[in-house]
């Protein structure tokens, strides 16, 4: 029984750890956040934080690999799964993305802003060409418009999931109360599959 109410604390500590560094990566940077930061965030002493990660950059790639999987895990399975029409893929992910990013808001910001150092490490982990030449989703894009270049058309699917959280803190004031931000970032789940299908049928 103590062993096992040790694991969660540890657990639990552990979860602490990831999450106040997550905040202070993404408050400040990976150059200028301290593991004195992360600490305090976390409510835990400097000395605990050094026992779980013997290293701000062991964390911070622990930290970043789970951001990125995060932020674009929920494709691949979308992606590659040939029981779901072309249609049916375009909500899925729409409906996917935004439900996870309303719950995460500053996840691309956190990402965006710090892959561009290690390019590499996003690359390697989405396997992008492999999804862009063997998925279903090309498969089924392809025999329905042959000309259409299936990088385009991901890019601009993701560019309207992902923007209106990137642009966030320009577009809150515009937009208004939080309230109204959500209620608009739930309309784009119907808007946007509608608008790359229109894409599809009529450009």
């Amino acid at each position: 029984m103590a062993k096992a109410k040790k694991e969660a604390l540890d657990l639990s500590t552990e979860e602490k750890i990831k999450e106040a560094a997550g905040v202070v990566f993404t408050k400040k940077g990976y150059g200028n956040a301290r593991t004195r930061d992360i600490a305090e965030e976390a409510g835990i002493n400097l000395a605990l934080l050094n026992y779980y990660f013997r290293s701000k950059e062991k964390l911070f790639q622990i930290v970043m690999a789970e951001r990125i999987e995060k932020l674009f895990g929920v494709l691949a399975p979308i992606l590659n799964d040939a029981s779901t029409t072309l249609d049916e893929k375009l909500e899925n992910i729409t409906e996917n993305y935004i439900n996870m990013l309303l719950e995460h808001p500053d996840l691309p910001i956190f990402v965006l802003s710090e892959i561009r150092n290690n390019p590499e490490q996003l690359a390697n982990r989405l396997q992008a060409p492999k999804i862009l030449k063997e998925s279903a989703f090309v498969r089924q894009l392809m025999e329905r418009r042959s000309d259409i270049n299936p990088l385009h058309f991901v890019i601009n699917l993701l560019g309207m999931n992902l923007f209106p959280f990137v642009a966030k803190p320009v577009l809150q004031p515009i937009m208004g109360n939080e309230d109204f931000y959500r209620q608009m970032m739930e309309q784009r789940k119907k808007l946007i599959p509608m608008w790359m299908k229109l894409m599809l049928d009529h450009s």
